[in-house]
């Protein structure tokens, strides 16, 4: 399929202006993280999708969806290798069906799309599998080793270590919270006894990780040294292989390319629901991004009354739905880029605000302010004895288990939902991650699956460490000696 306004050539640029001359490719950016001025990765434009196009896409299967989706954004590695690395990652043997992540129907206008049959339980593996078939390829296709280095609030670590655990030329050094994962996310992660697995529980918050990942990310000599890439959503890759099921999602709920319809999408990081702004920009028919937020609420402030107020580590609340116990939303900047008519130095300065003022208020600034509508976004917070009533509910009136996250994405959804338009609930994880929680709203265990059974009492490898960007610099040199710059 040739869509019919497409990137003239899939490059990429620095949300705050780095390499605006020279624009990178796809794979150097994979590879990168963080852009060498602190900014995020962006394409410099979306494709564009007519009727036509997305009609072709309509009967699509999942593999040949993610294939014409993604061929858009990467020219530097071929159709035939592409192909290959995709039909590798999304089988029925890593995701249970065929259909990869399959729509329920709760009722006539609600769905439910379940992201989260992969090996980790939960939505990301759709994206880190891909990711971790696609860096091994690159990385063995050039030569090298790569030395990932990741932050996680629950579930984004289980779903890299297990994605890359059996990978060639790949080291993975995941930040944890210590303490504030559920026991199952923790055990998923510890467990591993895999040589190129290290994990590290870090006396704070999960901002606090997310901090000295970024700061590692920008020390560029260290960086360079040991060649430090990212997995968490401020890679590219992640954005790119979840706007995929957006558009699986909106095919599978609806008979016509006129009807719209509106994600209700858990939010923390902004990472999953920046993937459903980059597929309404690319013409996929959202209505409404309904960004679901837990006690802690940055995001449902901004999108309320246009200030941005990232909270500090000891404002930042433990809550039931811990993957989303998150104050800083690293992937917020990609859309600030796009409401700021893509112009870094926008970017700048507001970043700049949020460094040295603690956060920026849009609503005094008529023209930034007056473009949010446009993008279709809506925002609402959930509480612990909601997202108890949510499960509640969901189990009562559908039959169906949830997990807390996805709980406080029906909570959201249902509230705010266009009633024209039909609804569908982005699943986070499957409720055996968080049996506690479940146990306090049904009354009974969540099931699990059978090779997850008793994996709290596994033995467990894990270093805690201070919050400390030196104490992490010595522990990856201790693991790793440095890798040759022209290897």
């Amino acid at each position: 399929m040739s869509p019919s306004n497409t990137l003239t050539s899939a490059r990429y640029v620095s949300t705050r202006g780095a390499d605006a001359e020279a624009p990178k490719r796809f794979c150097e950016i994979l590879l990168e993280g963080l852009a060498t001025d602190g900014g995020l990765y962006v394409p410099q434009s979306y494709p564009t999708l007519s009727p036509e196009d997305l009609e072709r896409m309509r009967g699509m299967n999942y593999r040949d969806l993610a294939f014409t989706i993604m061929s858009l954004y990467i020219d530097d590695i071929s159709s035939e290798d592409l192909r290959q690395i995709i039909d590798r990652t999304y089988t029925t043997q890593a995701f249970g069906s065929d259909d990869i992540t399959p729509l329920v129907q709760l009722e006539p206008g609600l769905h439910l799309l379940k992201c989260s049959n992969g090996p980790t339980l939960a939505f990301k593996d759709v994206a880190m599998q891909f990711l971790g078939h696609l860096f091994e390829f690159v990385l063995a296709r050039e030569g090298r080793e790569l030395n990932i280095l990741g932050a996680t609030s629950g579930d984004t670590g289980s779903a890299a270590e297990y994605a890359m655990k059996s990978k060639q030329g790949i080291r993975v050094f995941m930040l944890s919270p210590y303490g504030k994962m559920s026991k199952f996310q923790a055990a998923q992660m510890y467990s591993l006894q895999d040589a190129n697995i290290h994990n590290f529980a870090v006396e704070g918050v999960f901002d606090d990780c997310q901090d000295m990942v970024k700061a590692i990310s920008n020390d560029l000599g260290f960086k360079s040294m040991y060649r430090i890439g990212a997995v968490n959503s401020i890679n590219w890759g992640r954005i790119l292989a979840q706007v995929v099921y957006y558009f699986k999602g909106y095919f599978a709920a609806t008979q016509s390319n006129d009807e719209k319809v509106s994600f209700a999408v858990p939010s923390g990081n902004f990472g999953n629901v920046l993937a459903g702004h980059v597929a309404r920009m690319m013409g996929l028919p959202i209505k409404q991004l309904i960004v679901a937020t837990n006690e802690n609420d940055v995001l449902d402030e901004f999108f309320k009354t246009g200030r941005y107020r990232p909270r500090q580590s000891a404002e930042t609340r433990q809550t039931s739905s811990p993957s989303m116990d998150i104050s800083k939303a690293s992937n917020f900047e990609r859309f600030l880029f796009d409401l700021a008519w893509r112009d870094p130095a926008v970017v700048r300065e507001l970043m700049q605000k949020v460094d040295h003022e603690g956060g920026f208020d849009l609503s005094t600034c008529d023209q930034l302010w007056g473009r949010v509508p446009k993008f279709g976004f809506a925002s609402g917070r959930s509480t612990h004895a909601a997202r108890l009533e949510g499960i509640k509910a969901v189990a009562s009136r559908y039959g169906i288990e949830i997990d807390p996250h996805t709980a406080d994405g029906y909570n959201v959804g249902l509230t705010l939902r266009e009633p024209s338009n039909q609804l569908i609930l982005l699943e986070t994880a499957l409720p055996a991650k968080f049996a506690d929680t479940i146990q306090e709203a049904l009354g009974k265990q969540p099931s699990r699956p059978a090779a997850l059974a008793g994996i709290e009492a596994l033995p467990q490898r894990v270093a805690v460490i201070p919050a400390s960007i030196e104490r992490l610099k010595e522990a990856i040199s201790r693991a790793c000696a440095p890798l040759d710059r022209n290897d």
